[in-house]
C-alpha cells in the first residue's frame, strides 16, 4: 500500500480547512442561537422567586424539587407523556397503511396524493385547532348532524377533553409520520415482499416479519418526531383542551405570564430532558431490536 505523498496531504488539508470554512460560521451561529438561550435558561432555573422582588440570584434546586414534590405538577408530567404515547401509537397505526400505499402506488396521481398529505402542514396549528373547534364544539358540525340524523338527542361534548386534544395532535402529527414512513417503505424493494410471497407468507405474516422489520429505523425517526412534537404541543391543548386541561407546555407559559420565570425554567429544563431521555431510550431499544 503505498503512502501519502506530500502534495495529497496538502490537497486534503486545504479541503478540510475549505469546508470547515463554509459550514464553520454557519454552526457557530447555530450553537449560539441554540446553545445560549438554553445556558440563560438553565441559570435562571437555580434562581429564587419572590412575588415583590420577583427574580432572586441565586444557585438553588428549589424549583425543580417543588417540581418533583408537587402532585399536581407530577399529574401533568404523565398525563403529558402519556397523551404524547398514546397520539404516537395512532400516528403508527393510521400512518403505516397509507405510507405503504403511497409508497407502492403506481398512479399518475402519486405527487398529487403526496401533495395532499403535506398540505395540512402549510396550515398554523392555532387555524388547525379552530377548525376542530368549529367540528366538534356543542352547537359545532359534528354535534348538529348527530342530533338531526337521531343518533342523540342532546349535543355532543367532545370540545375541552383529552379526546379533542388527541385527536388535534394526532391531525398535526400524522403527515410527519406518514412521509417519515413512506420514504422508508419505498427504498425496501418490491421483489422482497414478492420473494416472502412465493414462500407461501400470508399478508400479515410478510408484513411481520419482512416489511415491518426492514422499515423499524424509519419507523423510530417517526415516532421520534411526531412523540417530540406532541410532548411540546401548546396551541392544541389549550385551545380544544380549554383551561382545566394540563399539559406541560401551556403550564411553562403561564408560569412566565405570572413573571415566575426561574420555575417556568426548571419545568422547561425537566420537559426537555425527558423527552430526550424517552426519545434515547426509544433509539437504543430500536438498535437493539434491528440487531436481534
Amino acid at each position: 500500500m503505498s503512502s501519502i505523498t506530500l502534495t495529497e496531504r496538502r490537497k486534503l488539508r486545504a479541503q478540510g480547512l475549505t469546508a470547515s470554512g463554509l459550514i464553520g460560521p454557519a454552526t457557530l451561529i447555530v450553537a449560539l442561537g441554540v446553545l445560549g438561550p438554553l445556558l440563560l435558561l438553565a441559570r435562571y432555573s437555580l434562581n429564587l422567586y419572590d412575588p415583590r422582588e420577583l427574580m432572586i440570584s441565586a444557585f438553588s434546586a428549589q424549583n425543580y424539587i417543588e417540581f418533583f414534590s408537587d402532585t399536581y405538577y407530577l399529574s401533568t408530567f404523565w398525563t403529558t407523556i402519556r397523551i404524547s404515547l398514546f397520539c404516537t401509537v395512532i400516528c403508527i397505526v393510521l400512518g403505516f397503511p397509507l405510507a405503504y400505499v403511497l409508497a407502492r402506488t403506481q398512479s399518475r396521481y402519486k405527487n398529487l396524493m403526496i401533495i395532499g398529505v403535506v398540505i395540512p402542514l402549510f396550515v398554523g396549528n392555532a387555524v388547525r385547532a379552530a377548525g376542530w373547534m368549529t367540528l366538534l364544539g356543542s352547537r359545532g358540525f359534528l354535534s348538529v348532524w348527530l342530533m338531526r340524523l337521531g343518533i342523540t338527542d342532546e349535543p355532543v361534548e367532545i370540545m375541552y377533553s383529552e379526546t379533542a386534544v388527541i385527536l388535534g395532535i394526532v391531525a398535526v402529527n400524522l403527515p410527519y409520520m406518514v412521509l417519515t414512513l413512506q420514504s422508508v417503505i419505498e427504498s425496501i424493494g418490491r421483489h422482497i415482499e414478492e420473494a416472502a410471497f412465493s414462500l407461501g407468507a400470508a399478508p400479515m405474516v410478510m408484513f411481520r416479519r419482512v416489511l415491518w422489520p426492514l422499515a423499524l429505523p424509519g419507523t423510530t425517526a417517526g415516532v421520534i418526531l411526531t412523540f417530540i412534537l406532541a410532548m411540546n404541543a401548546y396551541a392544541t391543548p389549550v385551545l380544544l383542551g380549554g383551561p382545566e386541561f394540563r399539559m406541560m407546555s401551556p403550564m411553562i407559559y403561564n408560569q412566565f405570564q405570572l413573571n415566575n420565570w426561574p420555575f417556568s425554567a426548571a419545568v422547561a429544563f425537566v420537559l426537555m430532558a425527558s423527552t430526550l431521555v424517552l426519545t434515547v431510550l426509544a433509539g437504543i431499544m430500536t438498535r437493539q431490536k434491528f440487531r436481534d
